[in-house]
Parts: C-alpha cells; structure tokens; sequence
C-alpha cells in the first residue's frame, strides 16, 4: 500500500510539471452565410501555440526571427492540411488571412484571427466543417442563412461537424441538450484540464481525515466561487486574469503549507477556503466567458457549468479518498507518509505557478 501511495504522490509531481490550465476554449469557429452566395469563416486561437504546431508538421527548422503574423502566413499551405471546408461533400478553398494581436506575457499569449471567406457553390444545400489544429473541445458557431439565428456545436480536434443545411434553418438545441453540453464542459475543466483546481481541492482533502469536515470545505468553496461565477458572467464583478490567476495560485500554495505546520483543522479554515473560492470564481468565468453562452439559454448553461465544477470536485474527493483516505487515514504513519509529502509537492507546484503567473 505504500508502495502505491508513493506512485500517487510520482503522478502528483509529473503532472505538476505541466502549468496548463484552462485549456477548454482556447479556439473558437464562427460561420456567416451571406444571404446564400458567399460565406465567411473566423478562427480565434492561440497564436504561438498555433504556430508551434505548423513547424512541428512542416518539418522545417522554427523561424524564431519573424513574427508569428509572418510565421503563420508562411505554413498556409501547412494550414490547409487539416483544416476541410464542405458543400455537399465537395471541398473547396478558401482565401485565408491571418492576424495576430496581443503580446507574450506572463498570462496571456497573443491570439491569432484567421479569416476565411469564398464563394457558396451554385445549388449547395449542406454545408460541413472540419479542424484538426486543436486538441481540446471548441465551439462552432453558425449563423443561420438569411436571418441573425446561431446555433453552436461543440467538437473535439478533428472531429466533422454535423452536416448544416444551406436552404432551411437549423433547429436549435433543446434546453435539455444544452445542459447535458455545459455540464460535460463544467466537469473537463477540471477533470483533466483544471490541475490547479484538482490540486486546491486535494489541499482540502489532505488536512482532514473526517468526511464531514472536507465536505463543510468544499461546500464554503461551492458556494463561494458560485458567486463570484454569476457576478462576473453578468458583469457585475471584473477583475482582470492577471491579478486572479497569480491570486489563485497563491492559494492553492496557503492550504498545502498550513497542511505542512497544521495537523488538525482549525474554525478559520473555512472561512478562508470560502474567501479563496471567490477567487477561484472567478478563474472558472474567465474560462466560461471563452467558452461562450448560448443566448437562448443562458442561464441553464451557466447552472449546469456550475454543476459540472462541483461534479469535478467531488470526483477528484472520492478518487483521493478511495486511493488513500479510506485505507490510510486512521493510519499513525499516514500524515508522516502522505499528508506532509503531497502537500510539499502541491506547495512547490503552486509557489512556481505563481512566480510563472506574475508580469514584472
């Protein structure tokens, strides 16, 4: 059983190498159809990472010395490998141009606005589209022809969209299928795209050997960033992604250590993981506020995104507590063995991600 705890404790320190997070909803696809003769495509994405993937393809040495706007019109003819524009079944090709605004900072990387536009065939009736220059889920949204009505469909990486019809509208997704949509979503951003987040609720977990006492944390969480999640999708609350993520980091890094000098819960726990979810709140906006909500349904989608997180959190409580609570718990080695280690890791993961976060 030791054994196993340390291969949990190797997987905690491998996977703190990577300090991605927020993953989901880094590109977004619209499609305007204009009044059925000619079409117009957007791509919004990451443009460094973008552009690491076309040299990576392409085979040729970086061109480190131009800028990514010349980078990315240099791998057009790399672009188009994996991107397929459909009118029943017939592809066609488009003229593309390429943009990039923004600079590389510590919190932002510049994005990259790639135009498509072309002539609708004569007759077509079905339009499909086809992207394979992302690995995470993205949004396709279409506006209908003739009329202001989008519907948005959610794809993974190379996945073709459902075919969409040229000549009669689209009906739009139920309420129910929206927030079977958002829920997914909610729970990928934090299983397996949210590793602060994972790593903050296991903070909580890690201190407590008393189910009760882990679950009045995560509900003081819960409800904290469930606030600052409504007030800042509304517009009430705006704090800018520099300042929140170093922020978040920095708690992620409170909790680890005090689990370090701390070997039993004290009443003001609570009261600051509720404070540290209102951060976290709004972390998980800024990451809902790229993913886009649907006009029609806009509150179910942003409950059920909600649900999502919370169904995410729990999970990662009942795989640490299957893993290690359960058997390890009551354990007089387990806080020598587990406690302290795992939480060291999370601190020096945290404390780095913060430095990372900082602009200077």
């Amino acid at each position: 059983m030791k054994f196993a705890i340390w291969r949990i404790l190797a997987a905690i320190s491998l996977c703190s190498a990577s300090s991605f997070a927020h993953e989901i909803g880094t590109t977004r696809v619209s499609v305007v159809f204009q009044q059925g003769a000619s079409y117009e495509i957007e791509v919004v994405t990451d443009a460094a990472a973008l552009a690491d993937k076309l040299q990576a393809v392409s085979g040729q040495a970086p061109q480190s010395d131009k800028t990514l706007q010349v980078q990315l019109q240099n791998y057009d003819e790399v672009f188009r490998r994996r991107l397929t524009i459909a009118f029943d079944g017939i592809v066609v090709t488009p003229e593309i141009d390429y943009s990039v605004s923004g600079t590389a900072t510590e919190t932002s990387a510049p994005v990259a606005t790639i135009r498509m536009s072309g002539a609708i065939p004569p007759g077509a009736h079905e339009f499909a589209w086809t992207y394979s220059w992302t690995f995470a889920t993205y949004s396709l949204s279409v506006r209908e022809p003739g009329g202001d009505n989008e519907t948005t469909e959610w794809l993974e990486g190379g996945q073709a969209s459902t075919p969409i019809s040229l000549v009669s509208p689209r009906r739009p997704l139920s309420r129910t299928a929206i927030a079977g949509r958002y829920l997914a979503l909610g729970f990928t951003h934090i299983v397996p795209y949210g590793l602060d987040h994972m790593l903050f609720v296991l903070g909580i977990f890690l201190l407590s050997r008393r189910l009760r006492q882990v679950l009045a944390q995560v509900s003081a969480f819960t409800v904290a960033h469930s606030i600052t999640l409504a007030l800042s999708i509304y517009g009430i609350v705006s704090v800018s992604p520099k300042v929140v993520e170093p922020l978040i980091a920095v708690s992620i890094a409170y909790v680890a250590i005090e689990n370090i000098f701390m070997s039993e819960l004290k009443p003001w726990r609570v009261a600051l993981v509720f404070a540290f979810g209102l951060l976290h709140g709004m972390g998980f906006a800024g990451a809902l506020k790229e993913l886009g909500l649907p006009r029609s349904e806009f509150v179910t989608a942003l409950v059920t995104f909600n649900m999502g997180v919370e169904s995410g959190q729990l999970a990662v409580i009942g795989a640490a507590f299957l893993l290690v609570g359960w058997y390890c718990g009551r354990r007089p080695w387990y806080r020598r063995i587990v406690v302290v280690p795992a939480s060291m890791m999370i601190a020096c993961t945290a404390v780095y991600w913060t430095v990372q976060r900082l602009s200077f």
